[in-house]
């Protein structure tokens, strides 16, 4: 029964983190009307910190204190958080809300390939490898390159170069922050901070023109800060230190589904039947990624009181998600 719970916890963790990281393609998309690539880049990350520190002092806990912690969150805040907010912020200026979300869906393979050469990847299991790969041929299918028309350029770049950092940022967080004893909350939000400072420092290259904001705009980067930031980049943490980074990764798979939708309904941007097809794909692809093998084992005691669940057969292991699941600490 725990297993099942376990596993219910962990879909339906993927289906929110899934549906509140696709919308924030929705949120740029809007904020873009009135402020610039720097100011959005920014306020996110000032409102998604404020959020988090909130949430971190209510429930009792502190940041990290000792240097070397936050020598590594600087690292991560540059590769997750400022350099991919700012590439979207960018991106988004010449492509859609919906292909920003197809294109970020690059994620797991950029961090399939970063697991492999880092050796954070073992025994891949053929029927995830095969998820991956369909999922990233369902992305294809979407974007449909052979096209001569189409949003391409550097929009697009600029927003495959995130979904990259996003893939690269996993990886160091897992292997570096995640596990160490340190609450998912302080880390989260501590990392938040880091991103705000690296992200002032660029307010010189657009970002001191005063903007005028209307109710729309000021809803958008509202929700874009605390909801798409905040909430979405804790669950990312816990997410990570759960399953891993690549485990993680795998959720960009559904963000074309989400912000295709949103885009739809919200922007009034066109999507055509080879669109739908494609996300249909990924969605398989999803499936086939989180597949477990076996039924749920028992616990095993271990002699200490602890109790722990062998994880051979029923995870697909990574240096990362094995200190997480061990080492992860209650919120």
């Amino acid at each position: 029964m725990n297993g099942v719970r376990g596993r219910t916890w962990a879909s339906a963790r993927t289906g929110v983190l899934a549906l509140l990281w696709g919308s924030t393609f929705l949120w740029i998309e809007l904020a873009l009307d009135a402020l610039t690539p720097v100011q959005v880049t920014l306020s996110r990350c000032v409102l998604g910190s404020a959020a988090l520190l909130v949430a971190c002092l209510a429930s009792g806990r502190r940041l990290p204190r000792d240097r070397a912690t936050w020598g590594h969150l600087v690292v991560a805040a540059f590769l997750c958080n400022a350099l991919p907010f700012a590439m979207f912020s960018i991106g988004q200026q010449s492509i859609d809300s919906g292909l920003a979300g197809v294109l970020n869906a690059t994620t797991p393979l950029w961090a399939l390939l970063i697991g492999v050469l880092i050796g954070a990847e073992r025994g891949l299991r053929p029927v995830r490898l095969a998820g991956l790969l369909l999922g990233f041929a369902g992305v294809v299918l979407i974007f449909a390159p052979w096209r001569t028309t189409g949003p391409v350029g550097w929009g697009a770049l600029a927003v495959l170069t995130a979904a990259a950092s996003y893939a690269a940022g996993f990886a160091f967080m897992g292997r570096n922050l995640v596990g160490k004893g340190i609450p998912t909350i302080s880390l989260s939000a501590a990392q938040l901070v880091a991103a705000t400072g690296l992200t002032a420092l660029t307010l010189p290259a657009g970002g001191l023109t005063a903007p005028e904001i209307g109710p729309k705009t000021l809803i958008a980067v509202l929700i874009l800060g605390v909801v798409a930031t905040g909430i979405t980049f804790h669950l990312t943490y816990r997410t990570i230190a759960a399953e891993g980074a690549t485990n993680t990764a795998t959720v960009g798979y559904l963000l074309p589904v989400v912000s295709v939708a949103l885009g739809v309904v919200a922007l009034d941007e066109a999507v055509s039947l080879r669109t739908a097809a494609g996300m249909a794909v990924v969605l398989v692809g999803v499936g086939l990624t989180r597949r477990q093998q076996g039924s749920p084992a028992p616990a095993v005691n271990l002699g200490s009181g602890r109790r722990e669940r062998p994880t051979p057969r029923r995870w697909p292991e990574t240096a990362a998600s094995t200190a997480g699941r061990t080492a992860a600490t209650p919120e």
